[in-house]
């Protein structure tokens, strides 16, 4: 399919250039021959300007006033009875009758007498073609003679002719780059499309597979359910009990699939206010610390050195309390960023062993380009080996698929994380060894004060 695309992409770029590229070598041809013609067809009218202006014209009659006169032809000629081989132009002066006088051709041409002064092209002989005008030469209705001056046709077919064929080789030259480079470039225009057809379809395909194990579930523990309905009221709460839980497994992961899709589609943006990001980590905390009990695990939240020396350095709570609140605070979407720290946390607790610890820290950095929040989730959980940090944030990445199977994971929780991050400018990178634990780095830029005020 993609390599269909790409050949017709590179054939239409191809096509499109190549008749462009016909239209202007055949304009620009044109252009030429005709200016050519153009210059041949001025010089001969020179030269018939200039021999007009040399005739002997004398009359008939010496001995009788008013009366006819003639063209004295040896007298105006007889400079010009060898032609210019340079110039190539030729002479004939043909009497009122038509009949020819005098030619500076070696040969009598066989080309009728045509009266055309804007220059006709004719036929010297078989293989050879003539340039020519012809001027009627009178005084007032008295037609004295025809001067015809004739040019060789090959001073404007050789050069056409060379033209021609420099414009057809640059030109199929030209196009077959063209088609070389449509080929290359079609193929960079396909690559992302060809990634991302993967994905979707590396996507649809896990999307299937994690919506078809808990539906089958579903169905076996109904099929049992309704196979025996006198069975044991506990057998039954237990079949329930499954159904239940799987139910909101996949609502969870329909909701994950959903939340990804729209930012996919940049149909939700994301809808800012004024948060303090303190308050709304205690919020998590408290969410998750009930999991964290259950599990023997020590959750805790605790501000950096730095937040700690700010609110000590207040004179008085009541001076404190707002610069506490504008050095923690941050522009966001709080629906998005309490998702995503949940995310993080509730992985933190689900890879941690009882007995552990999960520690959040909250610390403000200051730069020359400006402040932001960083907060560090970290665990003393199982860790992560080295070579598979790189595919953490792929959708539906497993680092250990039968462990996650076991913990109810899809997935998906790492990929929403970094799409929150990116919709809010931050950055997110995972710091881990096996055996020892992770910490999970999150930094938000704030933005400055005028423009949360």
């Amino acid at each position: 399919m993609f390599q269909v695309t790409r050949r017709r992409l590179a054939l239409w770029y191809t096509t499109v250039t190549a008749i462009l590229l016909l239209v202007f070598a055949s304009g620009f041809y044109l252009y030429v021959r005709s200016t050519l013609i153009e210059r041949i067809d001025d010089t001969l009218n020179h030269v018939v300007e200039v021999v007009q202006r040399s005739l002997v014209i004398e009359p008939t009659d010496p001995h009788f006033e008013g009366g006819q006169v003639r063209v004295n032809v040896e007298s105006s000629f007889r400079d010009n009875a060898i032609p210019v081989e340079d110039d190539h132009i030729d002479l004939e002066w043909f009497s009122s009758q038509g009949k020819l006088v005098w030619s500076t051709f070696a040969d009598a041409i066989a080309v009728p007498l045509n009266f055309n002064s804007a220059g006709e092209t004719v036929h010297q002989s078989k293989d050879q073609l003539l340039r020519q005008v012809t001027q009627r030469v009178q005084i007032g209705r008295q037609v004295l003679g025809y001067l015809r001056v004739s040019h060789p046709w090959f001073e404007v077919t050789k050069p056409t002719r060379e033209l021609f064929l420099d414009l057809t080789v640059g030109t199929t030259v030209m196009v077959a780059i063209v088609a070389a480079i449509g080929w290359f470039l079609s193929g960079l225009a396909m690559q992302p499309i060809r990634e991302s057809y993967q994905r979707l379809k590396q996507f649809t395909a896990d999307a299937s597979h994690e919506l078809r194990n808990p539906i089958a579930i579903i169905q076996t523990n109904v099929q049992v359910a309704l196979s025996d309905p006198d069975s044991d009221p506990q057998m039954q709460r237990y079949h329930l009990q499954v159904v239940e839980r799987l139910t909101r497994r996949l609502g969870r992961l329909v909701d994950d699939l959903l939340f990804l899709a729209r930012q996919d589609s940049s149909m939700v943006q994301p809808r800012r206010v004024l948060i303090n990001l303190d308050e709304l980590l205690t919020e998590v905390v408290e969410e998750q610390q009930t999991i964290a009990v259950e599990k023997g695990i020590s959750l805790s939240l605790n501000h950096s050195a730095e937040s700690e020396e700010l609110i000590a350095n207040q004179s008085t709570l009541l001076k404190s309390l707002p610069r506490i609140e504008n050095s923690l605070s941050i522009q966001c979407d709080r629906d998005q960023i309490s998702r995503l720290f949940t995310n993080l946390i509730s992985n933190a607790l689900q890879y941690t062993p009882t007995n552990g610890k999960v520690t959040i820290e909250l610390q403000q950095l200051k730069r020359t380009s400006g402040s932001s929040l960083q907060v560090k989730v970290i665990d003393t959980g199982i860790g992560i080996p080295e070579e598979a940090l790189p595919q953490l944030f792929d959708r539906f990445y497993r680092v250990d698929p039968a462990r996650t199977k076991s913990t109810g994971g899809s997935g998906l929780g790492l990929a929403i994380a970094q799409v929150i991050i990116e919709n809010h400018h931050g950055q997110i990178q995972i710091e881990s060894q096996v055996g020892q634990g992770t910490t999970v780095i999150v930094t938000l830029p704030q933005q400055s004060q005028e423009n949360t005020s």
